[in-house]
C-alpha cells in the first residue's frame, strides 16, 4: 500500500471514530431495540449479550466493507471514462468538500447531508422487513444477518465516506477504507450497546459534536491543501 492510501486509511478510520457521536445519536434507538429484540433468556444475563453485540457490529462492518467495494468498483469504471489522474484527482477533491459538509453536519451548523439520509430511506424501506423476520434474535447467525443490514440504513456519516471509497478507484482499496472507518465506529456503538444510554447522553452535547466536526473539516480542508500542493 502506498503512503496516500494509507493515509486516507487512517483519517477513514478517525473519521468514523469523530463521527461517531453522529452514530451514538442516530443510532441509540436501533440498538436499544436490537438488544431488546434479544431472546429474554440472553437479556436476562448481561454477561451473554456481549457476543450478540459483537455480532451486530462486525457484520455491520462487514457491509460497510461490501458497499466500499460496490463504490469502489463504480470508481474504476468512471476512472476508464477519462485520465485516470485528472478524473481521480476529481473524485478525491469531491471526497475532501464531502468531509468538510460532513463537519458541518456534524457539527450541527448546515445539514445538507441529511437530504443524502433521506433518499437513502428509499433502500432501508425495502430492507427493513427482513429485519422484522430476523427477531427475536436467538442465535449468533441472527444477529450477524441484522448488523448485516444495519449497514445499509440512510447515514450522511456513511455516504460521505462512501465518496472517498469511489475515489480510490479499486474495489479492494473502497473496501479496505470503508473496512477502516466502520472500526473506527466500533467503540462508539459498541458502547451504547454495553453501556445502555449513557454513551449516547455524552454525545448529544453540543460541544462534543462541534469538536468532531471541526476536526473532520481539517480533514477535508487538509485533502483539498494536498490536490493543490
Amino acid at each position: 500500500m502506498d503512503a496516500p492510501l494509507f493515509q486516507v486509511y487512517i483519517t477513514a478510520f478517525l473519521v468514523g471514530f469523530l463521527g461517531g457521536v453522529h452514530c451514538l445519536t442516530m443510532c441509540g434507538g436501533l440498538v436499544g431495540s436490537l438488544t431488546l429484540g434479544l431472546d429474554a433468556r440472553i437479556r436476562a444475563e448481561p454477561w451473554r449479550m456481549l457476543p450478540y453485540q459483537f455480532a451486530y457490529n462486525l457484520a455491520r462492518v462487514a457491509g460497510y466493507g461490501v458497499a466500499g467495494a460496490l463504490f469502489g468498483g463504480l470508481g474504476a469504471l468512471l476512472l476508464q471514462l477519462d485520465s485516470f489522474q485528472v478524473m481521480q484527482r476529481g473524485l478525491y477533491a469531491f471526497a475532501g468538500i464531502m468531509m468538510i459538509l460532513l463537519g458541518l453536519y456534524l457539527g450541527g451548523w448546515w445539514r445538507l447531508l441529511a437530504v443524502a439520509e433521506r433518499l437513502g430511506l428509499i433502500l432501508w424501506r425495502r430492507l427493513q422487513p427482513l429485519t422484522r423476520r430476523l427477531l427475536p434474535v436467538r442465535t449468533l447467525s441472527q444477529a450477524a444477518a441484522i448488523g448485516f443490514l444495519w449497514a445499509w440504513i440512510p447515514c450522511g456519516l456513511v455516504y460521505s465516506v462512501l465518496i472517498t471509497a469511489t475515489a480510490t478507484g479499486s474495489p479492494a482499496n473502497g473496501a479496505g477504507l470503508m473496512l477502516a472507518f466502520g472500526l473506527g465506529t466500533l467503540p462508539n456503538l459498541l458502547g451504547i450497546g454495553l453501556l445502555a444510554g449513557a454513551a449516547a447522553r455524552i454525545a448529544e452535547r453540543a460541544w462534543i459534536r462541534q469538536v468532531a466536526g471541526l476536526l473532520v473539516i481539517g480533514f477535508g480542508l487538509y485533502a483539498l491543501w494536498q490536490l493543490v500542493g
